[in-house]
């Protein structure tokens, strides 16, 4: 079973990979794909908190579960109310489709897994997600981001997202 758990980490790891790269080149994202693209990862990962709750009976993987639903719906809370204030819609592309698609197919997975076994791969695919999404951040969206507010929003929730990362590895650790 862990082989299979790990498997499956490992294949979303490599497919939420693939989705940032489409940026990666000449191409940079505009404010408004950068913020759907954030607000989207947002809601993915309070998509995927609120699956753990429903899914889990582990206190610390629960405990985790409700800071991810807590701390992303506060973060998009924030980005929302700056888009509006700058008067910017933001912008379906690629790579936040790309993102909602994954995200889909990783629930189903996840769904279909009980107990600690989807413990398990519930906090693998945490850090999984949070690795890539910090990784986008620094070296994409960041500094893609030509608004100075919007360039300051992103560069907190990076100091907020690596802290859930390193919260992930910390219950990953106890969760056998």
């Amino acid at each position: 079973m862990s082989i299979r758990i790990n498997t499956i980490a490992t294949t979303l790891t490599l497919l939420t990979l693939t989705a940032m790269p489409a940026f990666a080149q000449d191409n940079k994202p505009t404010d408004a794909q950068i913020a759907h693209i954030a607000y989207t990862a947002g809601v993915l990962d309070v998509e995927a908190g609120k699956q753990a709750l429903s899914l889990s009976k582990n206190a610390q993987v629960r405990a985790f579960a409700e800071q991810m639903v807590k701390d992303h719906t506060a973060v998009n809370e924030q980005a929302l109310a700056l888009v509006k204030k700058l008067k910017v819609t933001p912008e379906d592309n690629a790579t936040s489709k790309s993102l909602k698609s994954q995200a889909d197919a990783k629930r189903a997975a996840l769904a279909k897994l009980s107990g600690a076994a989807f413990d398990k791969a519930y906090i693998e695919n945490e850090i999984a997600y949070h690795g890539t999404v910090n990784s986008a951040l620094q070296t994409t969206l960041i500094p893609s981001a030509a608004n100075g507010e919007l360039k300051t929003l992103l560069q907190t929730g990076l100091k907020l997202f690596q802290g859930h990362q390193q919260h992930a590895e910390t219950v990953a650790a106890k969760v056998k």
